[in-house]
């Protein structure tokens, strides 16, 4: 389910901008052909369902930032509260560029109906979890954060405020600067954590 074909990409991309315009529950088959032209049948030859064409959005979105996070190149100065920067950083950056995205993540009150959109919401979550929990259990080791907090709990913290700050820039209608936002809460977390 990992390769897509040039025109499942322009479906989804196009899928991303009604998103984007008029939020998830205006996302039908119907639209979505008329905003690029296809006929119903002709956009169902690449898609089944409506469903399919989210799970696939959210699937390409896990590769991306997964190429994306894993391609940050640190220096060997960094520390460790330098690299958990650039990897929100890119993420924020990211959520800035594509809010349509954050809409779909953001999106699971309306996918507990559907256990394969949640599932891959969950993936994209477990990812990220991985990536803020080795930087802090490395930071922990290598002394650059204090151990008063376990580092399970410390990524739940982190992950939760910036959770937070991405859901009130979502309610704002991305009026709220995202990055700068994101920057500030983990400045503050970082302070209580870094040695």
């Amino acid at each position: 389910m990992n390769q897509f074909t040039t025109r499942q990409i322009e479906i989804m991309e196009a899928a991303t901008n009604r998103i984007s315009k008029f939020g998830i529950q205006n996302l039908t088959i119907k639209t979505l052909a008329e905003d690029i032209g296809l006929s119903e049948p002709a956009l169902y030859r690449h898609f089944k369902s409506k469903n399919e064409i989210l799970l696939s959005l959210l699937e390409y979105f896990k590769t991306e930032m997964k190429t994306r996070i894993e391609s940050i190149v640190f220096k060997p100065t960094d520390t460790a509260g330098d690299k958990l920067r650039a990897i929100f950083n890119s993420q924020l950056q990211t959520f800035t560029n594509k809010p349509a995205i954050v809409s779909v993540i953001f999106a699971e009150s309306i996918f507990h109906f559907d256990e394969s959109l949640s599932n891959k919401v969950s993936e994209i979550m477990d990812m990220m979890q991985v990536y803020v929990n080795t930087n802090i259990e490395e930071g922990q080791k290598n002394g650059a954060y204090n151990k008063l907090i376990g580092s399970s709990t410390l990524t739940t913290i982190i992950i939760g405020g910036m959770r937070m700050t991405v859901l009130k820039w979502k309610l704002s209608k991305h009026k709220s600067n995202l990055v700068k936002d994101g920057k500030t809460v983990l400045k503050g977390i970082l302070k209580m954590i870094e040695k």
